[in-house]
């Protein structure tokens, strides 16, 4: 069975990738949801990327995981492009699920234009969401019930994260890029054709995560497939439009 460390978005913890690990946990694969350093509990939120990509490479290398398919969603991307420029040898596969992928040098906030414009300060070097930019930009495919339901569980995040450059070099690995929903506009970050990744576009925004673990779980099971099976990038999208 595969070993999984999904990593979330801004604003939000590990928590919010429970259910989905629990449906993978139940298929006996190993499933690790870690929430990086500036959205746990407590932690300070002046931290920077550098101290972010940090806390989940220590938590691969304190939990003794190798053979790591390791995914991140939206701010994730960030963070495992990072952590595989510094473990290399413990990761299997990278996969972004709507995630921005960034090239050496380049920040989230250089790719994402609308990060500076929708957040407000706290004062602390944090940074929130408000709640109409959330329920119309990042989770508009549920009822105001559902994204009420998922906003409460954000947390502030450290403002740093976004602006720090991205200092990764380019690896030789597998990875799988997987798309945007078509109702929202794609991110500047969320981009084929660079770092050698191959793509599956599908149908969903962030609600999938709240809305919808159980089919996050075939997503997960058809990465493995792809995996193990070798598929090629043609093979690996007619499998996906065939799942959903």
């Amino acid at each position: 069975m595969a070993t999984y460390v999904l990593i979330h978005d801004t604003w939000h913890t590990g928590k919010a990738l429970e259910p989905t690990a629990s449906l993978l946990g139940e298929a006996g694969h190993r499933v690790d949801t870690p929430t990086v350093a500036g959205n746990r509990p407590g932690d300070p939120k002046t931290v920077g990327l550098d101290d972010a990509i940090r806390s989940i490479a220590d938590y691969l290398a304190e939990q003794n995981l190798t053979d790591v398919i390791l995914l991140g969603h939206g701010y994730g991307g960030m963070i495992i492009t990072g952590v595989a420029d510094r473990l290399a040898e413990r990761i299997r596969r990278l996969v972004y699920w709507n995630a921005f992928v960034p090239n050496n040098g380049e920040s989230l906030n250089d790719m994402a234009v609308y990060v500076r414009l929708c957040t407000a300060q706290r004062g602390d070097g944090s940074i929130t969401l408000p709640f109409k930019i959330w329920r119309e930009t990042f989770i508009n495919d549920v009822d105001r019930e559902t994204a009420q339901k998922a906003y409460d569980t954000l947390v502030p995040h450290p403002e740093k994260t976004l602006w720090i450059k991205s200092r990764s070099r380019p690896i030789q690995r597998t990875w799988s890029w997987i798309n945007r929903s078509s109702t929202t506009p794609t991110m500047p970050g969320c981009r084929i054709g660079i770092r050698g990744i191959r793509s599956c576009r599908e149908n969903w925004v962030c609600s999938v995560w709240c809305k919808r673990p159980a089919a996050m779980n075939c997503v997960f099971r058809m990465v493995q497939l792809t995996v193990n099976l070798r598929l090629g990038a043609d093979q690996r999208s007619w499998l996906f439009r065939c799942l959903f």
